[in-house]
């Protein structure tokens, strides 16, 4: 696998400040992506060993919340494959810390007999805390949501979600979800 770049002290893909590692690679191709040049597989450097430490390192700060994990698209099966171990590494060194992924496939394309589901798939997803899913689509942008750039797109309450067997929509900060722009 490799990844376009690495974003520390990132407070714009999920809540706090967060480590975001954007991985390289994007079959899904959205119409005017904000990531565009992270759609090719061989795009940027790949995710080592060394790599790993680094984040990991990263995340040890105690004012660092969490780590997201974006695209390009972790979901493709190349980046799946070598994003579940790590994710699973991240969640036992840091069990306090909320790991967030950005998919532009669906809940129900990655899990059950959804076409992206996989056993990596599966790991992943059971480390997760959020799940923002869904396509980004243009017609639907909207720069007043939190976390997410079209209205399609729906923030999953992972663990909530997977003890229910039910999407359940993560719930933000009160103080935020009753926000309104006008």
């Amino acid at each position: 696998m490799n990844y376009a770049t690495i974003k520390y002290c990132d407070i714009a893909n999920g809540v706090g400040v967060r480590t975001s590692l954007f991985v390289s690679g994007c079959r899904l191709h959205c119409k005017n992506c904000f990531n565009e040049e992270a759609w090719s597989f061989s795009a940027g450097k790949p995710f080592t060993q060394e790599t790993e430490e680094e984040i990991l390192s990263s995340l040890a700060a105690p004012y660092v919340d969490g780590l997201s994990v974006l695209g390009g698209e972790p979901t493709e099966p190349e980046n799946a494959a070598a994003l579940a171990p790590f994710l699973e590494r991240v969640r036992a060194t840091y069990p306090e810390k909320n790991i967030w992924m950005y998919s532009g496939r669906t809940w129900e394309q990655l899990t059950g007999s959804g076409d992206h589901a996989s056993p990596d798939m599966d790991r992943i997803l059971a480390c997760l805390n959020v799940l923002v899913d869904g396509p980004f689509v243009q017609e639907l942008h909207d720069i007043t949501l939190r976390f997410r750039g079209s209205s399609n797109q729906r923030l999953i309450d992972v663990p909530a979600t997977l003890a229910t067997g039910k999407v359940t929509i993560w719930e933000d900060d009160p103080q935020f979800a009753q926000h309104a722009w006008a």
